[in-house]
């Protein structure tokens, strides 16, 4: 699979071993920056170029990280058909897909044990959307979007 990962500063050190976790998995890893751990960089440019690409590139999926993931989140589902989830657990993250149809990933540095990363990571990635009930409520989300692209 393919996969956009990006960090800001603070995501910076957990990007670079997330990128190695991906790559050994066998995915294709495509990093959108930031490239250095300083100086400190704007994360809204990080999550609009994941989130960009992600939505361009049918199929893949994208990774974000900063200090709380907050900020990532709220930048990255500004794109219409990114679907972002702050996820600081495992079942938070396969409920993202198999409920939401997440597309991007969002963790946050700080407030996750480093060892929890590759489970997390691992069930995001293999999880599906199960559609169903669900189906009508990320129809909804897209109408909502819609209705902004309309204006």
């Amino acid at each position: 699979m393919k996969i956009y990962i990006g960090a800001d500063h603070r995501g910076f050190r957990l990007k670079k071993k997330i990128h190695k976790l991906l790559v050994d998995s066998g995915h294709e890893v495509v990093d959108v920056g930031t490239y250095v751990p300083e100086p400190p960089c704007d994360y809204p440019k990080i999550a609009y170029d994941v989130a960009t690409k992600v939505v361009k590139d049918h199929g893949s999926r994208g990774i974000l990280l900063c200090m709380t993931g907050i900020g990532h989140s709220i930048a990255a589902n500004k794109v219409p058909g990114a679907y972002a989830a702050l996820c600081y657990t495992k079942k938070a993250a396969l409920f993202s897909r198999q409920h939401n149809n997440a597309n991007i990933l969002v963790l946050g540095a700080r407030f996750m044990k480093v060892k929890d990363m590759p489970s997390i990571i691992s069930a995001w990635l293999a999880a599906d959307f199960e559609g169903g009930r669900h189906e009508r409520r990320v129809a909804q989300i897209r109408e909502i979007e819609k209705k902004f692209l309309r204006t």
